[in-house]
């Protein structure tokens, strides 16, 4: 007996969402059937009225985004692959920053706050990804859009700009301090230690030639699936880095050479309350992954939004765990004079056995990690100007020279922002307050509050309302006290100097 259907058969090996056959493939008109002007939403996803909220939940995250390819299709990366990709999108010059802030909040304060933020962090990812599905977007701004608007979908694409290429000129300033020296500070760099004098002293040339040699044949790479043999070294590097650390720590520990750390702050010190405004921020900026989770999730072979979430619970545990050790042995081995970029410190000795060789390790190792990670953040913001700016041509990925245009002239205006910023504490306390704060949690939770309000099917359950509107809350405070303190913070700096 034959069924009148409008769904066609599929391949062995495929994962399919419920969607008709001859549904429109462009976004606006995905936006149109999924959001239909008679708000019957459940029969366009195909779920009865009749089903309770919690069974849509768990049976919503067994779908796929899209058709997926066969599992095994080169295109494809799978899950060791997306973990490796999304932690080096978590993972880069935001971990030398963090053991600053143990100075200003002890050590105590500081650890808590890590995890705490890595949670919510993790939860905001997850809700991203879940809606994501739900709106069959391929990209951030695509999910605004659906919940917000358009104008609210620009406003986000500025924020990844903003946010990616703050985070890019703060890896060449990195790069700079480690191989060329930092005048500013008195530290010299690895090239002048082993060479002498030369070229390399010029840090501007020495980052142009690091970024015409290295960084742009990366970053001309049209997948990011392509990064993932990358994705995997910087992580090791990254892993190399933190062993160093506590290794070199608890040398130092066993020796007795480490006075006691600071454990808590001084809530009676105005200046800590106003530090205190500013390092939150900073720990903020430290796990913003969102932007890139949509292209990632995309090229994950099987996709689904479990398998994802199990991609995102895994990175977020391993960046926990190296932000706190990171944080935790970098300041109890520099104490006082930790610096707001860490690596910086490791010019001089460190009290052990092998202190030179170990030096180098970590300051060689973790700009070789700063070059693997550029690419993928890279990518991502190329991808989000292509949107904002092209929006509506053919892909990014069909079209070799707008690619290749777009990564030029990405390169030069972050080259020149590494020319003008003076360090990366300046860099994340702002884009920290602002543009992360935007991406890790304002926009995650109002994406949930604005769909969860429109059905009754989609609404939120009480405790998912709770946490979204927490989560709101506490990104305006972190980003309206963020930025206030920050700029008091400026002025006062100034008018000491």
């Amino acid at each position: 007996m034959e069924l009148d259907s409008n769904y066609s058969a599929l391949p062995s090996g495929s994962h399919v969402e419920l969607q008709p056959q001859n549904e429109p493939l462009d976004f606006a008109s995905q936006q149109r059937f999924l959001f239909s002007d008679d708000g019957n939403w459940e029969k366009e996803l195909m779920i009865p009225r009749d089903v309770d909220d919690d069974d849509v939940d768990s049976d919503f995250d067994d779908y796929s985004l899209i058709l997926s390819k066969p599992h095994g299709h080169k295109d494809q990366s799978g899950i060791p692959g997306a973990v490796f990709n999304l932690t080096t999108t978590i993972i880069g010059a935001g971990m030398m920053a963090l053991p600053a802030t143990m100075k200003v909040l002890g050590i105590v304060l500081g650890l808590a706050l890590m995890i705490v933020i890595g949670i919510l962090s993790e939860i905001s990812v997850e809700m991203f990804v879940k809606y994501a599905v739900l709106c069959k977007a391929k990209s951030y701004g695509e999910v605004v859009e659906v919940a917000m608007g358009r104008t609210a979908r620009v406003l986000s694409q500025i924020c990844i700009i903003i946010n990616n290429a703050g985070v890019l000129v703060v890896y060449l300033i990195i790069i700079g301090d480690v191989m060329s020296g930092s005048l500013h500070h008195h530290h010299h760099g690895v090239l002048d230690q082993w060479l002498g004098h030369g070229f390399w002293d010029h840090r501007k040339v020495l980052v142009l030639v690091i970024m015409v040699l290295f960084l742009a044949p990366l970053c001309s790479l049209n997948r990011i699936d392509s990064l993932s043999i990358t994705s995997a070294a910087s992580v090791a590097l990254a892993i190399v880095f933190v062993v160093v650390c506590l290794g070199a720590t608890l040398v130092r520990l066993i020796e007795g050479k480490i006075k006691s750390p600071k454990m808590s702050i001084d809530f009676e010190s105005r200046k800590t309350i106003l530090d205190l405004l500013v390092v939150i921020p900073v720990i903020s900026n430290a796990y913003v992954c969102h932007f890139n989770v949509q292209p990632i999730y995309n090229e994950l072979e099987g996709r689904s939004p479990q398998k994802m979430n199990k991609v995102v619970r895994i990175t977020a545990l391993i960046c926990i765990m190296v932000y706190a050790s990171t944080a935790t042995s970098g300041f109890l081995l520099f104490g006082k004079y930790t610096e707001s970029d860490i690596l910086t410190n490791f010019d001089k000795s460190l009290g052990i056995r092998y202190s030179t060789a170990l030096n180098y390790i970590v300051r060689v190792g973790y700009v070789l990690h700063l070059v693997l990670v550029f690419p993928v953040i890279h990518f991502s913001l190329r991808e989000t100007v292509d949107n904002l700016v092209f929006h509506g041509s053919a892909p990014l990925v069909e079209s070799r020279r707008r690619s290749l245009a777009l990564t030029v002239v990405l390169l030069v205006l972050i080259y020149v922002g590494s020319t003008v910023i003076p360090n990366i504490w300046t860099a994340f306390k702002y884009t920290g307050a602002t543009t992360a704060v935007s991406l890790g949690f304002t926009f995650p939770a109002l994406i949930a509050l604005r769909i969860g309000e429109q059905d009754k099917v989609l609404r939120l359950s009480m405790g998912q309302k709770c946490v979204s509107w927490s989560m709101l809350i506490l990104a305006v405070i972190v980003s309206v006290a963020g930025t206030v303190g920050n700029i008091v913070s400026s002025i006062q700096s100034q008018s000491d100097d």
